[in-house]
């Protein structure tokens, strides 16, 4: 990293131009996406790569996976995995049969 680039980290490729609010903004989008992620089926940490936008792949394994744009997990799919979506459906199965 350069000198003066503690702050905005990757974004100091920008020099003085788009204001310092922004060059965070971007930094830390940045350090996010280059993060080491876990691998939803293998489980294996750091061999997540970003193939383009919102698609995911294990270099491990080879799931590819859609997700999101700079994470492979955003919030509003950390909200339910698809596991517990199955149990949920599961769940309203079975209650819709014991009242028949």
């Amino acid at each position: 990293m350069g000198k003066h680039t503690k702050i905005v980290g990757p974004a100091g490729r920008f020099g003085a131009r788009y204001g310092s609010t922004l060059r965070k903004k971007v930094a830390l989008i940045e350090r996010k996406m280059r993060a080491k992620h876990r691998c939803p089926r293998c489980d294996t940490l750091g061999s997540l790569r970003r193939v383009s936008i919102g698609v995911w792949t294990c270099k491990k394994c080879g799931y590819t996976f859609a997700g999101g744009a700079y994470t492979p997990r955003t919030e509003l799919g950390r909200a339910l995995l698809p596991e517990e979506l199955k149990m949920m459906k599961r769940s309203k199965e079975k209650a819709s049969s014991k009242a028949r």
